[in-house]
């Protein structure tokens, strides 16, 4: 069984690869899309389409878990690389505006099947091991954002090299993911269990298990006031990094535009150019999570959130500087860089705050903890949908300082609940149960 879990976690992070490589190579496709015979993109249908992605695993994800559930975890997590896969080969071949919104549909589905059907299959595998869940779950976490992460950096070089060839090979990438779930991955019930058996194990996690979509149980979790109130903050700080991990790439690599000449990041940037500074700004932000999340001890949830949002306002203010930093030159430009970064660094510890925090509000009602923590998928999602549409309409109208005016909105919104939340907070943080103290 263990192989059969580090299999699944291998498939994760080459299909998350993928779907970062794919996201990364869409957005430079769609800045070159008249040079392959398509139309003239904006900012704001970007958004539309990145928006489409994150709408189809938001709306799909509940009934693939419910399918899953039905005709076998092992069975549907194999179809989300061949939608994968027919999302790249179409997009290849396609400039038409309509048909790569369907590409983006295809991309979400793709996420939608195999997400859930991953998770249940690691809740059955580990069921009766708390240690080794604990351990599976982190590093499902670490292969999600790592895969991610390293796909949207390798996806300016591939442009550069292969164009839209890339995504053909995209889809060899998305078949090795399939071949992994096919064939690394061994199915439960053809190892010991039946199907009944494999459904009566103890999970205790429910929030792993998509066992079914009941709505009278997510009206109960959303009429808490704890959800309530930490909703909007953690929709806008996730609204901030989406915007910023699509439009900001757009805007960087697009054909200057006359109307933005006083503002330095508006176009005329290489691919592999904005993937350097992509993956710097991805290792600041993975150290970030580590050393904040590394600290709910010393901190609670609320005070890491706010120093969180503070690092926000930092990365804001450091990149407007250097939007408008012709007349400094290289000195004045790199301390300035620096200070983008020290933000990003601090901001990234609003996530793994938010998250604890969530945990933290299941305590209060265990009988829905699963529905609680599957909040987290919504809340992502909608942050992401909010950021790109958002991101894409301001950029459209003052470019990169459109994205930051959007962006210090939303980090005013994430403020408004925190006293009120902070209030309600309840921790299990330090070993005798106490509320950890602030210095």
């Amino acid at each position: 069984m263990n192989r059969s879990i580090a299999a699944v976690l291998a498939g994760t992070f080459t299909l998350r690869f993928s779907t970062g490589l794919t996201g990364g190579l869409f957005l430079y496709y769609m800045a070159d899309l008249p040079k392959h015979g398509g139309p003239e993109v904006t900012a704001f249908m970007v958004g539309l389409m990145t928006a489409a992605y994150f709408m189809a695993e938001l709306v799909l994800s509940p009934g693939f878990g419910v399918i899953s559930d039905r005709l076998g975890a092992h069975r549907v997590m194999q179809w989300g690389p061949v939608f994968g896969a027919v999302a790249v080969l179409l997009t290849a071949a396609t400039t038409d505006l309509f048909l790569l919104g369907v590409t983006r549909w295809l991309e979400g589905a793709a996420a939608g099947a195999s997400i859930p059907s991953i998770l249940g299959y690691i809740a059955i595998a580990t069921s009766r091991d708390e240690q080794l869940r604990g351990r599976t779950v982190a590093r499902f976490e670490a292969a999600t954002l790592a895969g991610l992460g390293v796909g949207i950096v390798a996806a300016g070089p591939m442009w550069e090299i292969f164009a839209r060839i890339a995504f053909l090979l995209n889809a060899g990438i998305y078949g090795i993911s399939f071949s992994i779930y096919r064939w690394g991955v061994a199915d439960l019930v053809d190892h010991g269990h039946s199907r009944g058996e494999a459904e009566d194990l103890p999970v205790h996690s429910g929030e792993l298990r998509p066992s079914s979509f009941d709505w009278p149980r997510y009206r109960r979790v959303l009429s808490s006031r704890s959800v309530w109130l930490l909703a909007p903050t953690w929709i806008a700080l996730n609204a901030v990094l989406g915007s910023w991990t699509t439009q900001s790439v757009f805007q960087l690599v697009r054909t200057p535009s006359a109307r933005f000449d006083g503002q330095l990041l508006m176009g005329g940037f290489a691919p592999t150019q904005v993937s350097v500074g992509l993956g710097v700004a991805l290792l600041v932000f993975f150290a970030g999570l580590f050393y904040w999340g590394g600290r709910f001890k010393q901190f609670r949830r609320t005070t890491i959130i706010v120093i969180g949002i503070g690092g926000g306002l930092l990365m804001m203010g450091s990149i407007f500087g250097l939007n408008h930093s012709q007349s400094l030159g290289l000195a004045g430009q790199v301390p300035l860089g620096l200070g983008m970064l020290a933000g990003l660094f601090v901001m990234a510890g609003g996530t793994p705050a938010a998250l604890g925090l969530l945990a933290d509000i299941s305590e209060a009602h265990p009988a829905d903890r699963g529905a609680i923590m599957g909040l987290y998928s919504v809340f992502l999602a909608v942050g992401q949908i909010t950021g790109a549409l958002a991101g894409g309409g301001a950029a459209e109208w003052l470019g990169i300082d459109g994205l930051l005016l959007v962006s210090l909105g939303l980090l005013a919104l994430a403020t408004l609940p925190v006293r009120a939340l902070r209030e309600s907070e309840h921790l299990v943080g330090t070993p005798d149960g106490h509320q950890p103290k602030d210095p």
